[in-house]
């Protein structure tokens, strides 16, 4: 069986299942075009670790595209179509991963106070789009993707709600948002209307480009980087990854619990809602969120004192 035929039968294999199975058909197709119009099984082993490695260092993405690859010989081998894979049997040490960077509150004033300098004669509501976004980011959590999918009719502020539909995992879910939030969105959500198309009406885009259409991630990660950089956020130069607009979720998931902790909340009690506002399916997807920032870790230790040093003084 030709390569390229067997990657088509794997994908709509997969997606049978009800897998989403968006970004593995982008590698394999890839590896297809790399590898020529040959047989699975005339796929040499030199070859096969010549697409992994790519060029350049090693990185997360090596690993990601071995398990794509051993799932699709893993589907040959069990249907007859090769009698083993290519596969290199030593790996790579996987490098350390990313670590979200968590904005302080100034860091997050200072980008806002930069939305001015984005004005532009094609674009003039390009300020209160990027201003409305990394609100709506911080004051609800949402992924970026998540924001960006959003139609003027999903954002229902008469009732201060948000729909996030047929988000990650398949899932869809209601996200209520405070009230200085809903103001904030409420100015924005007037200038759109009137500076904007609606090319699809009601189901146009929320936060959209000139054009009305969707604003996509991509525009949105290099509009966020130029106002960072005017902003002077950043990591050490010598970092592997810079402060991303995706870590403004992170950095909303660890300032609530930082918020708890003084509060002298029931944090554990309250996980659970965090995760459930998060969308998640599972509280250890949140855990992995609550990076221990120094501030964070002040607030757990006074929690600790509060709680050990009246039992210590009995001792």
């Amino acid at each position: 069986m030709k390569l390229a035929r067997l990657a088509d039968e794997y994908i709509r294999f997969k997606r049978s299942l009800g897998m989403r199975f968006s970004t593995e058909p982008v590698v394999l197709k890839c590896f297809c075009q790399a590898m020529g119009d040959i047989d699975v099984g005339e796929v040499s082993p030199s070859q096969m670790l010549a697409f992994l490695n790519g060029k350049g260092p090693i990185t997360t993405f090596w690993h990601q595209k071995f398990v794509m690859l051993k799932g699709l010989y893993g589907f040959a081998v069990a249907r007859g179509y090769a009698t083993s894979a290519p596969l290199p049997t030593v790996l790579p040490k996987r490098p350390s991963g990313l670590v979200p960077y968590i904005y302080t509150v100034d860091e997050l004033r200072r980008i806002l106070q930069a939305t001015p300098s984005l004005s532009s004669r094609l674009n003039p509501l390009r300020p209160a789009i990027m201003r409305a976004l990394l609100l709506l980011l911080y004051g609800s959590g949402l992924r970026i993707g998540e924001a960006l999918a959003l139609t003027l009719a999903d954002v229902d502020l008469s009732a201060g709600l948000l729909h996030i539909r047929d988000s990650k995992f398949f899932k869809s879910r209601l996200v209520p948002i405070g009230s200085r939030l809903v103001a904030e969105l409420e100015g924005y959500a007037r200038k759109r209307r009137q500076v904007l198309p609606c090319p699809g009406g009601v189901d146009s885009a929320f936060f959209a480009t000139r054009k009305g259409t969707a604003m996509s991630v991509r525009q949105a990660d290099v509009v966020f980087r130029r106002l960072r950089g005017w902003a002077d956020v950043h990591r050490e130069p010598q970092a592997r990854y810079q402060p991303r607009i995706h870590d403004i979720r992170h950095t909303f998931a660890v300032h609530r619990m930082t918020s708890w902790y003084r509060q002298g909340a029931d944090v554990q009690r309250l996980l659970p809602r965090l995760s459930t506002y998060l969308g998640h399916d599972n509280i250890v997807f949140t855990q992995r969120y609550l990076t221990m920032t120094l501030e964070l870790l002040q607030e757990a230790n006074h929690r600790f004192e509060r709680y050990a040093f009246p039992e210590v003084s009995h001792v």
